[in-house]
């Protein structure tokens, strides 16, 4: 309850406004304890119509509990049923949230932390943003759209916090539907984004799926290479830098290479010998080919 009343308080949450649009959501807890939290906090905001499903907090997750869209069928068909302006789905420690356009497509929960940060840097003009290096290029565009500066840390939210404080960001978070509002606390908090989001789209006045065509459109590809235990995952990873030195090239957590529309990372896993492969492009398509470049280049190098 202390929580919800200093969500109520934040500047960027407008409680009339979200009233006023009189909306209705629909919940999936995963049977956790968002099933409490969650309708509270929209209760709090005003929001009358909710209709829940998975909100027992037993324990027994009614489904894989990481909020992705393989998971997520009910509620997109309960939003669509029951004419929802807005789905909200969210993990079983409530910090990460994955929303759900009223057509029952997914809002993509990259785009999670890009709407919220949308809304943040309106009354931050010039506010500085940070999330991971695999994290959508998308949070670039609009900060830098309104004047301030991006920066991406290391994958991990301990490492998204540091560079957070580094750089005095007044928003940051994770692509995986991770919010970290720096005014309330640093940890990821999936009830501020909902309260932030919801603020926003009352004053945007258009549908879910419109807000999300506002934003610059990307796609991740989500890949990885098995190795045999002999090989000397660094030294691929090297290799893959120098064959790509005249692009820009990040070396904080793997290797990441950035192109003109697109982009590559690729992190070594500490526990098996793999190379995980995350890229992104306009559509899914070359994300995936940027992706079998990369594994072919791998291939070639191994073979050396």
């Amino acid at each position: 309850k202390m929580h919800i009343e200093k969500i109520l308080q934040l500047p960027y949450v407008d409680v009339k406004a979200i009233a006023a649009a009189n909306f209705t959501v629909s919940v999936d807890a995963v049977n956790s304890s968002g099933g409490i939290a969650v309708p509270a906090l929209l209760e709090a905001l005003g929001v009358k119509n909710i209709h829940k499903i998975y909100c027992e907090p037993d324990g027994h997750f009614a489904h894989n509990p990481e909020p992705l869209p393989e998971h997520l069928a009910d509620l997109s068909s309960l939003v669509v049923k029951t004419k929802s302006h807005l789905g909200i789905s969210v993990d079983p420690d409530v910090d990460r949230l994955a929303l759900v356009c009223e057509d029952g497509e997914m809002f993509g929960e990259e785009y999670t932390l890009v709407a919220v940060a949308d809304c943040v840097l309106s009354h931050h003009k010039g506010g500085n943003t940070v999330s991971n290096l695999s994290s959508t290029r998308a949070l670039r565009d609009v900060t830098e759209k309104m004047g301030g500066k991006y920066s991406a840390s290391a994958v991990g939210e301990v490492n998204v916090v540091k560079m957070m404080k580094e750089t005095k960001a007044v928003i940051g978070g994770e692509g995986n539907g991770g919010v970290i509002l720096p005014e309330l606390h640093y940890g990821r908090d999936a009830l501020v984004g909902i309260a932030i989001f919801l603020s926003h789209l009352a004053k945007f006045g258009k549908p879910v799926s419109m807000l999300r065509k506002s934003y610059p459109n990307y796609f991740i590809s989500k890949n990885k290479i098995e190795l045999t235990p002999e090989i000397n995952v660094d030294k691929v990873l090297e290799s893959v830098k120098t064959k790509y030195q005249k692009q820009p090239v990040n070396t904080v957590d793997g290797v990441k290479i950035e192109f003109d529309k697109e982009w590559v990372h690729l992190r070594k896993s500490n526990t098996e010998p793999i190379i995980r492969i995350y890229s992104e492009s306009e559509s899914l398509a070359t994300a995936d080919t940027l992706a079998k470049k990369i594994i072919s280049d791998i291939k070639e190098i191994i073979k050396q």
